[in-house]
């Protein structure tokens, strides 16, 4: 037996099968495109910005662990981002970090993760590395919004020790109706997440209730809000919740670069917010031109990204199109039968935009029976 033979022995026969099974996430290489795939802020630091940064980060004490409880940083981020006194924050390093712990705190057997589907991925993915049960309840076809007797009915059934709430949800970009929202807090055993990754886009909140209900917990990024490069998730909920939480966040998760990064940006609250309004009124332009191209459906959203369905059987030629004319886009075809046909879209600066609908216009065209107008 060579040495490659042997290795692939020991790692089937220790590695869970199931594991085995599966892909790695995959990022596409994105040199030389446009990148319009991750729903990140186009937008670069702005030069007022940076001098204070530099001289920030400068005096960083690289040799040393990073502050494990955030100190400095904690009460910037509650300021900016609104955060109730009633409530405690957990940092995690992305919402993904944060995800896991979650599910990682009630992996006990028998636990049940519920979540609305098609949503955010990781939901599931992260459940199913952990050894914990996911239940995806299927979001009404014609619209993508909550189904709520069919929520509250799998709530009822499974008494899922977490409920995860996407709003706006990805990768559809609508807002979930309020009061469907409060029904399934209202009716769930234990707690339910709302993940406001896209925030900045929307007026749309349930941070200013984090606190004063006991199975409320809400998520927030900084990746969305221009800061990705970070990889800081925010969890705000009841102490009891936050301490029991907090007992498996690996130490030190969040970097010193991270943390004194992140306290220089959130005292610009303005910078974000411009960017953040100038990205909303680009996403309406491009909403409607993309709604006006031949074959195309657009969905309605308050994120930072458009879902869109080309004619049928054509979503992975049109995504190839785009990628060869120097744009990447994300493809959702194939992912969930409810995305069949799907593409999905950032919005960029108003140049990106305009050559992504450039190349997509032209695709369109090229179409068999598919004429431009």
């Amino acid at each position: 037996m060579n040495q490659d033979d042997a290795v692939l022995n020991r790692v089937q026969r220790w590695v869970r099968e199931d594991i085995q099974t599966l892909a790695a996430y995959a990022v596409p290489p994105a040199a030389g495109l446009i990148k319009l795939d991750a729903m990140e802020n186009p937008y670069d630091w702005p030069p007022e910005l940076v001098q204070p940064w530099l001289a920030a980060v400068a005096g960083a004490a690289l040799n040393r662990y990073p502050d494990p409880g955030s100190r400095a940083l904690l009460p910037v981020l509650r300021t900016a981002l609104g955060i109730p006194d009633a409530a405690e924050v957990l940092l995690g390093n992305g919402s993904d970090e944060l995800i896991q712990m979650l599910i990682l705190a009630v992996a006990r057997p028998g636990a049940v993760v519920l979540a609305p589907e098609p949503t955010f991925v990781m939901y599931r993915l992260i459940a199913h590395w952990l050894g914990v049960r996911f239940v995806g309840v299927p979001l009404r076809a014609d619209d993508f919004g909550l189904d709520r007797a069919a929520m509250l009915a799998a709530i009822a059934q499974h008494q899922p020790a977490l409920v995860f709430l996407a709003c706006p949800n990805n990768p559809t970009g609508n807002l979930f109706d309020r009061d469907d929202v409060l029904a399934i807090l209202d009716a769930a055993p234990g707690a339910v997440v709302v993940d406001e990754a896209y925030a900045p886009f929307t007026a749309a909140s349930f941070l200013e209730q984090v606190g004063s209900r006991p199975e409320l917990l809400v998520m927030r990024t900084l990746s969305k809000a221009g800061l990705a490069g970070l990889r800081l998730g925010i969890l705000a909920g009841p102490a009891a919740w936050i301490a029991q939480i907090d007992k498996v966040r690996l130490p030190y998760n969040i970097n010193v670069l991270t943390q004194i990064t992140a306290e220089v940006a959130l005292r610009y609250p303005a910078v974000w917010q411009d960017q953040a309004a100038a990205i909303c009124a680009e996403r309406a332009t491009l909403a409607a031109r993309l709604a006006a191209l031949p074959g195309v459906t657009v969905y309605p959203s308050e994120a930072n990204f458009l879902l869109f369905r080309v004619p049928a059987g054509h979503a992975a030629a049109i995504h190839e199109a785009l990628r060869q004319g120097g744009v990447l886009i994300k493809s959702l075809d194939g992912g969930h039968p409810a995305l069949n046909d799907c593409l999905r879209v950032t919005v960029g600066k108003p140049a990106e935009n305009a050559s992504f609908l450039d190349v997509l216009t032209r695709s369109l065209v090229s179409l068999r029976g598919i004429a431009g107008k």
